[in-house]
């Protein structure tokens, strides 16, 4: 039985290894055609015999790479596993009858809510795009069912929805300090900008052109996120083809772009600064006036002063890997940068390169990795974004398969109590805007601040609440104890009723006569039952004296049964 069971685990494993393969083969594989620029047939074979050449660890001749930052040997696998895990994980949430299609973005709006973007029913393959990263399937046209929903913080229940009929293949989506949303969609090569929760369901401003991939000012190649600054400015990374950054007005003009496509070098080369291997998401920091991309097949985050796109800094983690998907930002305890990783993409290459698929906290000054985070404390399949809370007490992430939407708490106000010793929650709202640190969760007293100094450890551990609950779904470790616990107290029920019923009898557990004392109460055999008096009336004229020796030796047990009792408590052990 426990050779079947092993057998099993690896069929199962196997499974989800190919899977991982075939997943790792669709949109956010390491496909040349994926986000080379825009080429002749001709110049895309010679592109893709330089992508084979780059597989196997080739370096461009064209650019002059620093060396390798392997310098020094670290075990992978053990740094990993020293790392605490600062988030718990909310399973039971969100509470949503919905099936969702891909998840490709999440952000919050003015509200409270929590906003995903997610494909429906639309999948992006191999065959979704041609060599020219033109749309394959325009004549499905566009996704029917509603692409944007908005579920409540606290319950996870829908709030509203809309986005039918407008987008083909969803990937980024922002709000803005205004609470308008900001959507790019990779098939249609376009960036829109949208009222409050989309109303009218009518752009109020759309950048490029239709499915028309290009590298002009007016034309992109499958953006893939947009961020805003407070004056309006804002920033797109035209992200899979072209490699590069622009800086719009707020009427949409074009300010200034950088970057250009450095599809070249092996995992762990530190690429030179303003190169990208994919821009996938961006970030603002504030209070250090940056623009921050996560450099996706480089494996690395890239900050630029957003006033000039001037570089400011890049950071860089073996633990990381070779992939990074996308960041968010929190000002807490000096500035703190939260990333999310992906599957290793050398398919096979490398296979000395460790890599786990977590959640990451970094320090935006010393550039160290401090935590890590997953669904229960394990790896992520496939995560393609993810927003946090200015107080940085929220975190919430979006996978692509499994198609969902994942919630963390930081540990500093999670804690966990018995149901029936829990009472409504509080909510202290500060500065009216949730994205910048309010929360609702249900039964957890959150308060925020809404300055850039954050929180410190010990503040975020003043708002602890003794009425907080976090519901967690019991794992197998736990359903293991709690069956023992439960076997345990069975055991342990049956022997007090066993040493009850000797008891009972006036007698030890294992046949030593039993001495009264004055001090004991009566057993139930010499209690008064006015019942059985009443009923016996008839037969007796008053009351008969007991005699107590002859019960004393009715109980008395003999050796075989001693040694049944003895065989009966071995048997329930």
């Amino acid at each position: 039985m426990l050779l079947l069971m092993k057998l099993f685990r690896l069929w199962w494993w196997l499974i989800i290894s190919v899977a991982c393969v075939i997943e790792s083969a669709t949109d956010e594989s390491l496909s040349f055609q994926r986000y080379s620029p825009l080429v002749t047939e001709d110049q895309f074979l010679n592109n893709d015999k330089r992508f084979q050449q780059i597989m196997q660890g080739a370096t461009s001749a064209d650019i002059n790479w620093p060396d390798k930052i392997r310098t020094e040997k670290i075990d992978v696998k053990d740094e990993i596993y020293k790392l605490t895990s600062t988030y718990v994980y909310q399973p039971s949430w969100p509470d949503l009858a919905r099936e969702l299609g891909s998840v490709t973005a999440v952000d919050f709006d003015k509200g409270g809510h929590v906003v995903l973007f997610h494909r429906a029913d639309h999948v992006w393959t191999q065959a979704t795009f041609d060599h020219n990263n033109v749309y394959r399937d325009r004549e499905k046209g566009p996704i029917r069912s509603s692409t944007v929903l908005a579920l409540d913080c606290q319950t996870g229940k829908l709030v509203y929805e809309w986005g039918k009929n407008l987008f083909y293949m969803p990937h980024g989506l922002s709000i803005d300090q205004e609470d308008n949303v900001w959507i790019t969609d990779v098939a249609l090569h376009q960036v829109f900008k949208f009222g409050p929760r989309g109303f009218p369901e009518k752009p109020l401003l759309v950048l490029g052109k239709a499915f028309s991939p290009g590298t002009t000012d007016t034309k992109f190649c499958k953006p893939t996120a947009v961020a805003v600054l407070e004056s309006g400015d804002f920033f797109v990374a035209d992200g899979y083809c072209n490699a590069r950054i622009l800086k719009y007005s707020k009427k949409g003009e074009k300010i200034l772009s950088w970057g250009q496509n450095s599809f070249a070098g092996s995992s762990y080369d530190l690429a030179p600064p303003n190169y990208f291997a994919i821009p996938h998401a961006l970030a603002l920091v504030p209070d250090r006036e940056l623009i921050c991309t996560a450099d996706r097949e480089n494996g690395r985050i890239q900050c630029f002063f957003w006033s000039n796109g001037t570089f400011h800094s890049q950071y860089h983690s073996l633990l990381i890997g070779d992939r990074l998907f996308s960041l968010a930002y929190t000002p807490i305890k000096g500035g703190q940068l939260l990333v999310v990783n992906g599957p290793n993409a050398e398919l096979g290459t490398h296979p000395e390169h460790y890599n786990e698929v977590r959640g990451y906290v970094l320090d935006i000054k010393s550039k160290k990795i401090l935590s890590k985070f997953g669904p229960n404390d394990l790896q992520f399949s496939n995560p393609h974004d993810l927003a946090v809370t200015s107080n940085g007490l929220e975190v919430y992430v979006a996978e692509l398969n499994p198609m969902r939407l994942h919630k963390f708490l930081h540990k500093s106000v999670v804690r966990t109590t018995s149901l029936s010793a829990a009472k409504p929650a509080v909510t202290t709202t500060v500065g009216g805007n949730s994205k910048y640190g309010i929360s609702k969760e249900n039964l957890h007293i959150i308060t925020a601040d809404n300055n850039s100094k954050g929180l410190t450890k010990d503040t975020a551990s003043s708002f602890e609440s003794p009425t907080a609950v976090s519901y967690h779904r019991p794992g197998g470790t736990a359903i293991l104890v709690a069956s023992l616990m439960l076997s345990f107290a069975f055991l342990t029920f049956a022997m007090a009723l066993l040493l009850a019923r000797r008891r009972k009898r006036g007698c030890m557990p294992f046949g030593v006569k039993r001495l009264r004392h004055a001090w004991d109460f009566p057993s139930k055999t010499d209690a008064f039952k006015l019942g059985g008096f009443l009923l016996d009336r008839s037969k007796h004229n008053g009351f008969e004296k007991l005699d107590q020796n002859a019960s004393d030796e009715e109980n008395e047990p003999t050796s075989s049964s001693s040694g049944s009792i003895l065989r009966n408590i071995q048997f329930a052990y």
